[in-house]
């Protein structure tokens, strides 16, 4: 409880009151979270039409199996932090741009936080850590491929008045990420729904793992709500 109450705080007072490094995010999982993945199945998972998720396990971690369709998650969830561990494969050395090892995380499958090989890049609005096409990171910390990579996603959703179709949005998501221990978005407003996103509205959604075309692997994967 200590613990999510300094998160709300946090998404509350729109400060970064933690000094979080990249070992602590690996291994500190608050008592209140819940699971989404821990390596075992994808019970906690399905696709985006109701199916099962159709993803492998290999070596304790989920794997994409390209063509086989993003999975989402079966909670739906409203303001939350989630956590996240990926690894991108090796990419054919002619591979440009958004064909290099290609993903992306939609909080409420809304809003991407891009997943891509931008090891050694300047930050892109399309790259790793992006928010896609609103905001570049503030750093690019991309990793090689192969190597294990952590985001922490601190996400404030978008306020409504009303309900259904009257609803109005009176203030817009916010998300601060880190990216293997770094803030690379600190409290960045978030306009709309961006790229392949559905549309806003008032109600929780799942959070979505995007099937690119590209098997990236990812592991120890679990939430906290905060609403």
């Amino acid at each position: 409880m200590q613990m999510k109450n300094l998160l709300v705080a946090f998404l509350t007072a729109l400060v970064i009151p933690l000094g979080i490094t990249s070992a602590q995010a690996d291994t500190c999982v608050p008592e209140d979270a819940v699971i989404l993945f821990d390596g075992n199945d994808l019970s906690q998972w399905t696709k985006e039409d109701g199916g099962p998720a159709e993803w492998k396990i290999v070596d304790g971690a989920m794997e994409v199996i390209p063509g086989k369709g993003s999975i989402m998650t079966k909670q739906n969830f409203q303001d939350c932090r989630l956590h996240l561990e990926f690894m991108l494969p090796e990419t054919p050395a002619d591979a440009n741009d958004q064909d290099r090892a290609n993903s992306g995380v939609y909080i409420q499958r809304r809003y991407e936080v891009q997943i891509l090989d931008s090891f050694g890049l300047q930050p892109q609005i399309n790259g790793c850590g992006a928010i896609y096409r609103v905001k570049a990171p503030d750093k690019n910390l991309c990793k090689p491929p192969g190597m294990w990579q952590t985001y922490d996603i601190f996400f404030r959703a978008a306020r409504f008045e009303g309900n259904g179709e009257s609803s109005k949005k009176v203030e817009d998501a916010r998300i601060t990420v880190l990216h293997n221990g770094v803030v690379i978005h600190n409290n960045v407003r978030i306009p709309n729904k961006t790229g392949l996103g559905k549309p806003e509205g008032p109600d929780p959604a799942p959070i979505l793992l995007q099937d690119h075309g590209s098997p990236i692997r990812f592991r120890n994967v679990w939430a906290v709500p905060l609403d």
